[in-house]
């Protein structure tokens, strides 16, 4: 009788990169940082974003989805949660 293993899997950090409604900048959004959302307001806002996310859940999977002014998700993300000591 063949013998299962069970894995144990890490559920991935979701983060979103939304323009904000005021039009300043960028929103970060997760439920993985402590306060739900982080606000990015310099020229290279998005790409910013995208590394804190990343940095930030180094030992996690995570998926980071770039949002447009109409919702549409116009870049995805994914980066393996290997880090290291």
């Amino acid at each position: 009788m063949p013998r299962f293993r069970l894995l144990e899997l890490k559920p991935a950090h979701v983060y979103e990169v939304r323009p904000r409604k005021d039009k300043r900048g960028v929103d970060l959004i997760s439920d993985a940082l402590p306060f739900g959302a982080l606000w990015y307001a310099e020229p290279n806002a998005i790409s910013n974003a995208i590394g804190y996310a990343k940095f930030s859940s180094r030992s996690h999977a995570a998926v980071i989805r770039v949002y447009d002014e109409g919702g549409n998700v116009i870049e995805t993300h994914e980066h393996a949660g290997d880090f290291k000591e």
